[in-house]
């Protein structure tokens, strides 16, 4: 996707969505389990990193609950259009071990999972209900007939799956006027997630104005920076009016 393509795409989810764009933290959801330090000073994920063998961590586990996770609890903090629910190795820590993470997703009418990253894991992801538009972009290098960057683009319908390559930027949209939700497995226990223009607009005005050239007015910089849409957001015009859900101003 050229430059300006995207700024434009990012400057219309501005225009949609007034919440603030969450941190990675908003990405999980602490359960009672992991969240405080035992009398040791360490959590429990932690103890079960340093227990010596991997039956010493069932012993860390002694109750049958811990070994199931719920995702009917909500996200805090989620986005104007939607919320994602993940276990990971602090929100589960039964996941320690094992390797692999999960992630539940519900996208609103004409939701959409901003483009973002997973730096540690491939993901997944199975639709359960409704339909996806996936976007992936992968590494340089990858290019289409046209010699231009290759996007991968599917719809994808309730019970099919498509993967998401590490480190590759992807993005998922609901094109339609009711809820669709995903699910996601991803091969680590601390997959992370870093929102592509949360993170751009974190660099100095220097380095965007390097980087963007004429695609963005230094006068601008700010505002576009104080307008990313947080991680699941409503855009797409066309879905707007479809769904009759107006845009938010500013």
């Amino acid at each position: 996707m050229h430059y300006t393509t995207a700024l434009a795409i990012l400057a219309h989810g501005a225009a949609v969505l007034a919440a603030p764009a969450p941190s990675p933290a908003t990405h999980t959801t602490t359960t009672a389990s992991s969240a405080a330090p035992t009398s040791t000073g360490l959590s429990l994920t932690q103890q079960l990193f340093l227990a010596d063998t991997a039956a010493d961590r069932f012993n860390l586990l002694p109750e049958d609950k811990q070994f199931v996770f719920d995702f009917n609890q909500h996200q805090p903090n989620p986005g104007k259009g939607g919320e994602l629910v993940a276990a990971n190795r602090k929100t589960f820590p039964a996941l320690v071990g094992t390797g692999a993470g999960m992630a539940v997703g519900r996208l609103g009418p004409c939701g959409m999972n901003t483009p973002h990253v997973h730096p540690r894991s491939v993901e997944l992801q199975v639709v359960t209900q409704g339909r996806l538009i996936a976007e992936m972009v992968p590494e340089n290098g990858v290019l289409d007939k046209d010699g231009q960057r290759r996007v991968i683009t599917n719809t994808l319908e309730p019970f099919q799956m498509t993967p998401f390559y590490l480190g590759s930027v992807h993005t998922q949209f609901n094109p339609d006027c009711a809820d669709a939700v995903f699910v996601a497995s991803f091969t680590s226990e601390d997959f992370g997630t870093g929102q592509i223009a949360d993170e751009s607009f974190a660099l100095s005005d220097n380095v965007l104005a390097a980087a963007f050239g004429q695609a963005v007015d230094g006068a601008d910089i700010d505002k576009v920076r104080h307008a990313i849409p947080a991680s699941i957001a409503l855009g797409v015009e066309e879905c707007l009016k479809k769904c009759g859900i107006p845009k938010r101003s500013l």
